[in-house]
């Protein structure tokens, strides 16, 4: 019996129940064998995918078998923390690292899920990409490293994370914040009460619609060579050509993105419930606004604030006008976390330590090694569906209650806006047929 056999076969008994599978399924050594490592295809290589792929390459339980992409040659798209795509630069990546040519290329996802000889897919796709692709990998039995947010709509999340728990599949999502010591440890000391009785919580996110280096190029023109464009707009409407509306930018145009709300919110919202308690836990109404451009393109607002309030009385304000990272305010004090640094008034609370009787939090240091652990050990990874359902739900409301220009109240029970058809008709989107959920 080989590793994919071992853990299909066995799925239906660990779900839920920790267990380790033994080093004589995964290979012994500090580079197992290539056939008793974790078998990983990526899907999606644009800037954030080619990044995971170099991150999962420097595994050594990883084999990394295949590369798909709609697009088959490298872009150059002018932003400076970018770097090529395509899946002949990926093919490329992965045959430098293992000194061979075996790595498969795909355009088309389906044929890749068909191998059958694959566990893992690492998926970085567009936002309205993220419910068809994840769930066809989900339903051919792998587990998957998938990107932030969960998915383009709440019916999509909600998709997700059921098919999570039908195929029984180990989740990962990429809001990576939570695998960082500094985060942890602010989350931590919030949660134990170092700032008192937890008053409010901002969320500060930067203002979007950014010029990666083509959003001036609009100018309607043929898809360039060994671009499949219709299969990239996929499930969204027909829509003609031009770079602008591709690669880095398409997340400022509401087809295929929320804009900054999802794009950083998902990571700041979730570290803002992982301090205050509410990783399982819905907002009851969001209010929101925002300043939607005058723009032929672009459509998501670059700017906006928006306030939900939890069922305990709490209220996360996530705004642009906001210091970028999350600030917990409560009776006694401060504590404000971001990338690379924390702050806190008292300052002398950064000193402190949790106590081994106190609270503490999932501890991983490293976002992709934690899913590789749990894909090996079956225990939930730090950022599952369901908790990164509830983590993007308050900003996908919000973009909601922008749209309809009115407070939305939530039904967690139902999964559904009280008293609002207007509003209730944009949990979920239709799909461009042929495609279907």
């Amino acid at each position: 019996m080989n590793r994919r056999d071992f853990l299909k076969s066995t799925a239906a008994l660990i779900v839920g129940f920790p267990t380790i599978v033994p080093d004589s399924v995964l290979g012994a050594g500090a580079r197992p064998a290539p056939s008793n490592r974790i078998t990983m295809a990526c899907v999606g290589l644009g800037t954030q995918g080619m990044a995971n792929l170099r991150s999962f390459l420097g595994k050594p339980e990883v084999q990394m078998v295949a590369v798909c992409d709609v697009n088959r040659f490298a872009t150059t798209y002018g932003y400076t923390n970018s770097s090529p795509g395509g899946r002949e630069h990926g093919k490329a990546t992965v045959d430098e690292a293992y000194g061979n040519h075996d790595c498969a290329m795909y355009e088309d996802f389906r044929e890749l899920l068909a191998r059958g000889d694959l566990d893992t897919a690492m998926i970085a796709v567009p936002d309205h990409w993220h419910a068809l692709i994840s769930i066809a990998a989900l339903k051919a039995g792998l587990d998957v490293f998938g990107e932030k947010p969960l998915a383009r709509s709440v019916h999509e999340c909600r998709a997700i994370c059921d098919a999570v728990r039908q195929y029984g599949r180990i989740w990962q999502t990429d809001t990576w914040q939570r695998s960082t010591a500094n985060f942890r440890h602010a989350c931590e000391l919030v949660i134990n009460g170092r700032i008192g009785r937890l008053q409010r919580i901002e969320v500060g996110l930067p203002q979007g619609n950014v010029d990666f280096g083509m959003a001036k190029q609009t100018q309607i023109q043929p898809p360039p060579d060994g671009f499949n464009y219709d299969f990239w707009l996929g499930p969204a409407p027909v829509a003609p050509y031009c770079p602008a509306r591709c690669y880095l930018h398409w997340r400022w145009i509401h087809d295929y993105g929320a804009g900054i709300l999802t794009d950083w919110g998902a990571h700041h919202m979730d570290i803002a419930h992982w301090g205050a308690g509410l990783d399982y836990t819905a907002p009851l109404e969001v209010r929101a606004s925002g300043d939607f451009p005058n723009e032929v393109l672009f459509t998501t607002p670059a700017t906006f604030d928006a306030t939900a309030r939890y069922p305990n009385g709490l209220e996360i304000r996530f705004s642009t006008q906001l210091e970028n990272g999350t600030r917990f305010i409560g009776e006694k004090g401060w504590i404000f976390t971001t990338r690379g640094r924390n702050a806190a008034e008292p300052a002398s609370l950064l000193k402190e330590t949790i106590g081994t009787s106190e609270t503490r939090l999932y501890a991983s240091d490293d976002h992709a090694q934690n899913f590789l652990d749990c894909v090996k050990s079956r225990r939930p990874a730090i950022c599952p569906a369901e908790l990164s359902y509830y983590s993007i739900l308050p900003a996908l409301l919000a973009e909601i209650s922008m749209l309809v220009g009115r407070k939305v109240r939530w039904d967690a029970a139902k999964g559904q806006i009280i008293g609002d058809e207007e509003a209730n008709r944009l949990l979920g989107w239709a799909y461009r047929p042929p495609w279907s959920l």
